[in-house]
């Protein structure tokens, strides 16, 4: 019998899944995830409230999830000040990157575009593709910020159905100031695809916020916009900040209308009971939890200032990574770090590495081993 030849779809065909490497090494400082791992007391909680939804797991979970997206709101008022949010502000799903996938099925789509602007995450392109939407990209500047005339520029000539902004961008760790997030939004409210009646709608413009707990004093949140345009959506996580890449929660704030949208394109049911749970019960350690964000900022700084002392090039960084360079052959540092047993990550422009904020112990090895790789 001759071999069965699947019918991939011809854009997918010889590609490889999206994944940083995932080593058994002394130090992990490659995916930016938050070192600390929940107290004991947080796991007990954590425990309790799995072991309280456990006996009704034969039954299907709250679709709509409206607690957890009133204590999401509620988190939101406290950490960023953003008033006036309730549960019709939010949506919630198995981290940013359902929540992101969800955007692009609901405003992407054959025929429409999704703007970003280079460089920046990895996985918003994959997002379009998957979604079959057009991907184009703008450039950020030399220092890796954004210019608001040259944004502006790309939204009316693209007229992006999506713009994705991320504030700290990833994989350089700056922020968006709040004005350029608003000429963004300001234009976009007439840049976005054609509709049925041949009038121009709104791009929708999301900024994620994926790192935003870790942001410098003085550095606003782009949800201080949302009162003000509707087809602005502000994306979050509960995996960095709060210690949970493992539990797969990420969020958004946005208009009711649009919220709406999205509960249209997610699978049924997609939250689970489980996460739900794990969820709210880690919000209500979030004074505990958000008291680590002050240690880890303090140690992005100290290796910040590190790093520049020994005269390499750093990006300022309002997220738990540093971007560092320009390094001739960076794939022989980060070879070089690896064979010490710290593992950072190969990512961004040529001649830049990006390494995630660890304990002070992680950060001391780290320091150590790229003197001895650099002969510093």
């Amino acid at each position: 019998m001759p071999p069965t030849s699947l019918p991939v779809r011809p854009d997918l065909a010889g590609l490889t899944p999206y994944g940083a490497p995932q080593l058994d090494v002394p130090v992990l400082l490659n995916v930016n995830e938050n070192p600390h791992p929940p107290s004991a007391e947080v796991v007990a909680d954590l425990a309790a409230a799995v072991a309280e939804v456990g006996s009704g797991l034969n039954r299907y979970p709250d679709r709509d999830f409206l607690a957890l997206r009133a204590d999401l709101a509620d988190y939101l008022g406290v950490e960023s000040g953003a008033t006036g949010l309730g549960a019709e502000n939010v949506w919630a799903a198995n981290g940013s990157n359902e929540v992101m996938l969800h955007l692009l099925q609901a405003f992407g789509g054959p025929g429409r575009t999704a703007l970003s602007f280079a460089p920046t995450y990895s996985m918003y392109p994959e997002y379009a593709r998957d979604t079959m939407t057009a991907w184009v990209t703008g450039r950020r500047e030399a220092d890796f910020t954004l210019d608001p005339e040259h944004a502006v520029a790309q939204l009316r000539e693209h007229r992006p159905a999506v713009v994705l902004l991320a504030s700290p961008n990833n994989p350089t760790g700056t922020a968006l100031p709040l004005a350029t997030i608003e000429a963004v939004a300001e234009a976009a409210l007439t840049t976005g695809p054609a509709g049925a009646d041949g009038a121009p709608t709104a791009s929708v413009v999301v900024v994620d916020e994926a790192y935003a707990e870790f942001r410098r004093e003085g550095t606003p949140s782009a949800l201080a916009l949302l009162d003000r345009y509707p087809h602005l959506a502000v994306s979050r996580t509960m995996s960095k900040a709060f210690g949970l890449a493992g539990a797969r929660v990420g969020y958004l704030a946005a208009a009711p209308e649009l919220v709406d949208v999205l509960r249209v394109v997610r699978l049924p049911y997609h939250l689970s009971a489980v996460t739900q749970a794990v969820a709210r019960a880690a919000l209500r350690h979030r004074g505990a939890l958000m008291a680590q964000i002050a240690e880890l900022r303090a140690e992005r700084d100290r290796t910040v200032t590190w790093l520049r002392e020994q005269g390499l090039t750093v990006a300022d960084s309002d997220a738990n990574f540093v971007l560092f360079g320009h390094l001739e052959d960076r794939e022989r540092v980060w070879q070089g770090l690896l064979d010490r047993g710290v593992l950072i990550r190969v990512v961004g422009p040529p001649g830049w590495l990006r390494v995630s904020i660890g304990t002070a112990a992680e950060m001391a090895a780290f320091r150590v081993a790229l003197q001895e790789v650099l002969g510093l």
